[in-house]
C-alpha cells in the first residue's frame, strides 16, 4: 500500500514538489493565455495563434464544449471547398501575425466564468489600438478552464467568434 510518506518520497525523487503532486490545479486563464502567446510570439512573431483552432484535438484542448459543437455544425454547413466562418487568426486577430509582446488583464473573475483581455504588441505599428486587444470569455467545464468565445473588433468593426458560427447556421 502507498502512504502518504512513500508518495511524497516517490514524488521527490521523480522530481515533482509533494504540492503539486497532491494537488494538481488545473491551468488558469492567465496561464492558458500566457502559454498561447507566448508560442505566438515566439521567433518573428509571425506563427500566429491560428494552432489553437487547428483541428479537432486542439479544439477540444482549448474550447468549450459548446463552442466545439458550435464550430462543428458551421464547419458540416460549410460547402465543400469553401472556407469556413473564421478564415482568419482570432488570436492575433489577423491575416498575417505580428506579436513582438503582450499583456494579459483579468476584466471579470467568477469561480466558474471570466473574461480576460489580451493586448498585442506587434513588430508593426500599422493597426488601430484597438484592434490590438483580443477578449476571451471562458467557462470552467469539468474542473478546467476553456474558452467559450473569443472576441475583438478589425477596423473598427466588432466581431466575436461565436457570432461569426451562429451566423454562418443562417445562411
Amino acid at each position: 500500500m502507498l502512504t502518504r510518506r512513500c508518495f511524497v518520497a516517490v514524488s521527490l525523487l521523480a522530481g515533482i514538489s509533494p504540492a503539486l503532486a497532491e494537488t494538481a490545479a488545473p491551468a488558469d486563464p492567465f496561464a492558458i493565455l500566457t502559454a498561447i502567446y507566448t508560442r505566438a510570439a515566439k521567433g518573428k512573431g509571425d506563427g500566429g495563434g491560428a494552432f489553437v483552432i487547428e483541428n479537432k484535438a486542439a479544439k477540444a484542448k482549448y474550447l468549450s464544449k459548446a463552442l466545439v459543437a458550435l464550430w462543428a455544425k458551421a464547419d458540416a454547413h460549410t460547402p465543400k471547398g469553401d472556407v469556413g466562418p473564421v478564415d482568419f487568426d482570432p488570436v492575433t486577430n489577423s491575416q498575417e501575425p505580428d506579436v513582438k509582446s503582450f499583456k494579459v488583464d483579468a476584466e471579470k473573475m467568477e469561480a466558474d466564468k471570466a473574461i480576460v483581455a489580451v493586448t498585442i504588441i506587434g513588430h508593426r505599428n500599422d493597426r488601430k489600438p484597438a484592434d490590438l486587444i483580443v477578449r476571451y470569455d471562458f467557462v470552467r467545464e469539468a474542473g478546467s478552464w476553456r474558452i467559450d468565445d473569443i472576441k475583438g473588433s478589425s477596423g473598427g468593426e466588432a466581431w466575436s467568434i461565436r457570432k461569426m458560427l451562429t451566423d454562418s447556421l443562417r445562411s
